[in-house]
This record gives structure tokens, C-alpha cells and sequence, in this order.
């Protein structure tokens, strides 16, 4: 139980170091994932992680792949300011209408939706600062 819980905080504090780049608030970032250990909210976060490791690991293709071709869909709309950047130096008006019907489109999807999708990019994150950790 320790190697697992050890396993699943190292890599937390790993990114913790990456993401936090104040010293104090990092140690303090630390700190409170050290007295989570014993709580439930970690035991929450080992099952999730043990969900996310299992579906990586899993030989089904469409499994395995399913996070990052979700995450490849994100950036081709990211990517898509650059023509949108094209349109709006040639067509301005056009460029403006396609803005506003995006626009209506993306706030028309649920809260839910986009929960799900920081969910599922941040456990491929951490999932594979795991098994970078691990040697994997």
C-alpha cells in the first residue's frame, strides 16, 4: 500500500514542481498533498488514477488511443485561429461571422463537457509522468 501511495504522490509532487513556480507555494502545494494521504480525497484520486493507468495499458487500440485523439481534436480547433487570422485579414465581416457561430456553438455545449475534457487531459498528464517515473 505504501509503494502505490508512494507511486501515486511522487509523480503528483513532480508536477507540482513543473506547474507551481513560487518556492513557498509550491512547499505548501506539497504540504497538503502530504496530509491528504490519509484522507479520502486521496483514495478518490488513486482510484481515478488506477482507471486512467488501466485504460492506457489496455491492448484494445481504441482504448489506449482514446485520450490522445481527443486531445488531437482540441488542438486542430486551437489551430484553427490561424486560417480563422487569414480570413479575418482578407474578409472581416466573414471573419466575424464565423466568429460569433463558434462562439454560440461552444457556449451551447454543457459545463459538463468541458469538466470532462480538463478531467481527461490532466489524468493523460499525469498517467504518463507516471510511466516516464516508472521507466514504462
Amino acid at each position: 500500500m505504501a509503494s502505490l501511495i508512494d507511486g501515486i504522490i511522487a509523480p503528483i509532487a513532480g508536477l507540482i514542481d513543473k506547474i507551481i513556480p513560487d518556492p513557498k507555494a509550491r512547499e505548501a502545494a506539497k504540504l497538503e498533498l502530504l496530509r491528504m494521504e490519509g484522507t479520502q480525497e486521496l483514495e478518490r484520486i488513486k482510484t481515478q488514477m488506477a482507471a486512467v493507468l488501466a485504460e492506457a495499458a489496455s491492448p484494445d487500440p481504441w482504448t489506449s488511443r482514446a485520450r490522445p485523439s481527443f486531445l488531437y481534436v482540441m488542438y486542430a480547433l486551437l489551430l484553427w485561429s490561424i486560417p480563422m487570422g487569414l480570413i479575418a485579414a482578407a474578409q472581416p465581416d466573414m471573419a466575424l461571422a464565423i466568429g460569433r457561430g463558434m462562439n454560440a456553438y461552444l457556449n451551447g455545449l454543457p459545463e459538463p463537457l468541458y469538466a470532462l475534457f480538463g478531467t481527461g487531459y490532466l489524468g493523460y498528464t499525469v498517467a504518463r509522468e507516471w510511466g516516464k517515473a516508472r521507466g514504462k
